[in-house]
């Protein structure tokens, strides 16, 4: 059977149930047939038969999609929406031209975003400029800006990963029980380096020897699920190269669309007969650090109590995409002191979604704001979440809600209580 086949016979899959509905972000803020998951699959497969064209009211509709995966975990007739989004946005980068306004945005997200080195030359006036963001903001001035500059301003970091690289190998506390490689990511690494760190203690602290290797670059992830398959294929042929030297038992990743694309490897290399069984063997060896620490055995490292309500909230990636939502949730309520509430609509996207909140912003800000409310109702001491993306698009969220929030890593209440502090 040819690709084309096989991917009609996905699209076929879908027997209209509905059951997504109420878990597509889209849908539930717009109550729009073709913004819910069946209607995009329906213009997917219209355009696979040849009677919608790839031209603006068809990408338009796409891009409008966050990517999320609720759906896939609603459906009872196993679609896998998440391949089938990638495919659609792929042949859309490869056929339709995009308004010049539009691919020069995107060419310079991606010209900065997937590279630490370039990336941290814009951070610190990213975060003066997000300064100067907030002074304007209070007085509503920022709105006269276009609503991607806007949005642009609001979601950057308020600072910059302080504490330098992390050594190329922390060895394991006691009796090693894993070697295990850390992904320590781009946006991740040059915004939220406390948490590379923290990861690391913790697994040593679990006795895992941690190696990182140096030379390792970005995932692909950003570039995956904006249907840039050419450039993410690229990123993930440098990094398969960079672990297979490694010599590690499994690699740790703490950032939830960095996890779920990297697991996609063998997916992503399956008609690549010189990478195919590389990819998958590398995917094979993926896992969110909560699954490795929840795979290694019973908990060694002493946790002293936090007295403190901690609201979860599941990344997207990390739910629907890779199915971890217990191995979180096991870690942190094995703290003493420590209560784990989730918000309501759990299920829904908070609005970050890769670049969704920078390309869609007026959609991602609506989502934030329901999902802030939410967090608000339960009244507690801190939001804790597995992704980057979410960390900064729950923070732009709360500082436009007037709630600004403390907003932390899993992994960085589960490294205070083993070392007897705050998180």
């Amino acid at each position: 059977m040819s690709v084309a086949s096989d991917r009609r016979a996905d699209l076929a899959a879908c027997v209209h149930c509905g059951f997504c509905l109420p878990t597509c972000p889209t849908y539930v803020l717009w109550r729009q047939e073709m913004d819910s998951p069946r209607g995009r699959l329906h213009l997917m497969k219209a355009e696979a038969d040849g009677r919608v064209p790839i031209a603006e009211a068809l990408v338009g509709r796409m891009d409008a999609c966050l990517g999320c995966l609720a759906c896939t975990t609603a459906c009872p007739s196993g679609v896998e929406y998440g391949p089938l989004i990638e495919q659609a946005r792929a042949g859309i980068e490869a056929e339709f031209r995009r308004p010049l306004g539009d691919r020069l945005f995107r060419t310079l997200l991606f010209q900065a975003l997937p590279y630490p080195s370039r990336l941290r030359w814009v951070a610190a006036p990213m975060a003066a400029v997000a300064a100067i963001g907030d002074w304007l903001d209070r007085r509503g001035w920022l709105d006269w800006l276009p609503a991607r500059l806007c949005a642009l301003v609001r979601l950057a970091p308020r600072s910059v990963a302080a504490g330098g690289s992390l050594p190329a190998r922390t060895p394991a506390l006691g009796t090693r029980r894993a070697t295990v490689g850390l992904l320590t990511g781009c946006v991740q690494r040059v915004f939220f380096g406390d948490v590379n760190w923290a990861t690391a203690r913790v697994l040593a602290a679990e006795g895992c020897d941690v190696v990182v290797p140096g030379d390792q670059g970005c995932c692909g992830a950003l570039a995956l699920h904006a249907g840039r398959e050419d450039e993410a294929r690229g990123f993930a042929r440098r990094l398969i190269a960079v672990f297979e030297r490694s010599g590690v038992d499994r690699i740790a990743v703490n950032v939830a669309g960095c996890g779920a694309a990297m697991k996609e490897y063998g997916r992503l290399f399956a008609d690549d007969p010189e990478w195919a069984a590389r990819a998958a063997a590398f995917a094979a060896r993926v896992g969110d650090v909560s699954e490795v620490l929840d795979e290694v055995g019973p908990v060694r490292a002493t946790r002293h109590p936090i007295d403190a309500r901690v609201a979860y909230h599941d990344p997207c990636h990390l739910a629907h995409g890779q199915g971890v939502r217990a191995q979180p949730r096991r870690l942190l309520e094995a703290i003493p002191g420590l209560s784990v509430v989730t918000p309501a609509e759990g299920e829904l996207c908070c609005g970050s979604a890769g670049i969704y909140n920078l390309v869609q912003p007026e959609a991602a800000a609506a989502l934030g704001a329901r999902k802030i409310a939410a967090i608000t109702e339960l009244d507690t001491d801190l939001v804790a979440t597995g992704n980057a993306g979410c960390l900064l698009q729950l923070a732009a969220a709360g500082r436009a809600a007037g709630r600004p929030m403390r907003l932390v890593h899993p992994i960085e209440i589960v490294d205070a209580s083993i070392r007897g502090t705050r998180p």
